[in-house]
């Protein structure tokens, strides 16, 4: 061990809080609560022999959610814990392109909108501000030499009647237990495009619904559980238009200085208690513990191990004993086939604005999923960024800056095909800590392995925006989830000590 041992030790005391106690305050808290109200928790007590250098808690993962966990326990009064990050940054599914000068363009998730309150609220008592996303103008839509604009309202053109009966549908399948549903076994028989198949759409209102899927999941509508999609729109208030939309919807706002600034600024405030470059190799009696966390860098103990990466991820950890049969089948299936690729495209001003279009480019059978306008607030230059089909491009970023600028002048003119700056980021190859940006869910794999994604198994507790209540997959998600594990870890202590 380090320092941490010895910064605990120089912890003031504090007040103690009986179990009843704090179980009554914890309860008054939801996972998406604001932390002011989490209860006060002894620091940690100093036990004989070889517990002295047992922490509370080991948080594994310095992303939105392993921090948001650490701030709530620090918040909380306790002290004695650790973040383990194998990564050299923080930031998780989060990145920033820096553009200079204080400007910022992500390179993961990147916007909130209503009902998001969990990074809604983080955001503010972090001191970081939001701004629209921009989306007044055409977008263009390109099929080989075919070129086509269609004024933006904000969203993707679906049909009103169907949009409803998805709303209806996604009424009983909510989002923290989908597969509780009544219909669970129906829905989750079939994809999304299974069912859109029988609605007799028009090819516009295919590619419509298609866009907006992928968009949202990271994949196509024929990959995508039906019942994994309505939970989606459970989460958004079964509201399909707040789930996939940038006007009134999830893609309305963006982060000044970019989405890793959450992190960024709550691992500022953690830094005597981060551990960076250090991979969890190996955790041992994490059924009874104290659990014995090996790292590239040394050897943790802890009474609680808050794990905070996404289920794929979990497979390079080895569990001693091994992990119920079901949660190790459900890692290993775990679907990691969406590991996203994101580029921008950085010009000296945003000249599409001028001529009528939001930036948006939709082209068909392209290495581009979707283009759209990421400048700064200020418009002080232009960026375009993207999502790119995996595979599709080329790994060589020069190349793949070429033939995009191309793509982009069919849509803007000539002025795309100079940019004064590329970046290109993909999720897939930039290291082995993220295997999956987005987690898509098939058709048949709640039904068969949801039931163990939430619950804590002996001192492990299972926190990222997988296992969020509400908004999954999202940054809000993995916010809720860090508040959610801090709480579990906080009863952990209060019942060892009461």
């Amino acid at each position: 061990m380090d320092d941490i041992d010895s910064k605990r030790d120089e912890a003031p005391e504090k007040a103690t809080l009986s179990r009843r106690g704090f179980l009554g305050m914890a309860a008054s808290v939801t996972a998406g609560a604001t932390v002011a109200v989490l209860p006060k928790v002894a620091g940690a007590a100093m036990a004989a022999g070889d517990e002295r250098d047992v922490l509370d808690v080991a948080i594994i993962g310095a992303g939105l959610a392993g921090l948001t966990a650490a701030r709530d326990l620090r918040r909380a009064g306790c002290e004695s814990f650790v973040v383990l990050e194998a990564r050299d940054r923080v930031g998780g599914r989060t990145l920033n392109h820096d553009l200079g000068n204080g400007y910022f363009s992500e390179a993961g998730g990147q916007w909130i909108g209503p009902g998001q309150t969990a990074v809604a609220d983080l955001a503010r008592e972090l001191g970081v501000g939001t701004f629209l996303t921009y989306w007044q103008g055409k977008i263009v839509m390109l099929a080989g030499d075919a070129r086509a604009t269609v004024e933006c309202d904000g969203g993707f053109a679906t049909d009103p009647t169907l949009r409803k009966e998805l709303e209806d549908l996604a009424r009983s399948v909510p989002t923290a237990a989908p597969w509780s549903s009544p219909r669970a076994a129906e829905f989750d028989s079939m994809s999304l495009a299974d069912w859109l198949a029988k609605k007799n759409l028009s090819p516009e209102d295919q590619l419509s619904w298609a866009l907006g899927a992928q968009l949202t999941t990271g994949t196509t509508p024929n990959k995508l559980s039906l019942l994994h999609y309505l939970s989606l729109i459970n989460s958004a208030g079964c509201d399909y238009r707040r789930l996939e939309a940038v006007k009134d919807g999830a893609q309305e706002s963006r982060l000044v200085g970019g989405s890793q600034i959450l992190s960024i600024k709550m691992a500022e405030a953690l830094s005597d208690k981060l551990r960076m470059s250090s991979p969890v190799l190996r955790i041992e009696n994490w059924q009874n513990g104290p659990a014995t966390i090996h790292t590239a860098k040394g050897v943790v103990r802890a009474r609680s191990v808050i794990v905070a990466l996404g289920p794929p991820l979990c497979q390079q950890i080895a569990f001693d004993p091994p992990l119920p049969e079901k949660r190790r089948e459900m890692q290993r299936r775990w679907p990691a086939f969406a590991p996203m690729r994101k580029t921008a495209h950085v010009y000296k001003k945003a000249f599409w604005r001028e001529k009528g279009y939001n930036g948006a480019i939709v082209p068909l059978n392209s290495p581009v999923q979707f283009a759209f306008d990421n400048s700064p607030e200020d418009v002080s230059f232009g960026v375009i960024s993207a999502f790119i089909n995996p595979g599709v491009l080329s790994s060589d970023k020069k190349t793949a800056e070429v033939e995009l600028s191309r793509i982009y002048a069919k849509a803007f003119g000539e002025e795309a095909l100079h940019p004064i700056a590329y970046h290109d980021h993909d999720w897939g190859k930039a290291d082995q800590w993220s295997l999956s940006c987005t987690s898509p869910i098939p058709p048949g794999f709640l039904t068969k392995y949801g039931d163990v994604l939430h619950p804590s198994i002996g001192r492990l507790i299972w926190a990222g925006t997988e296992t969020a209540e509400i908004w999954i997959t999202t940054m809000d998600g993995a916010i809720r989830s860090g508040h959610k594990a801090a709480l579990q870890a906080l009863q952990a202590v209060a019942g060892r000590k009461a």
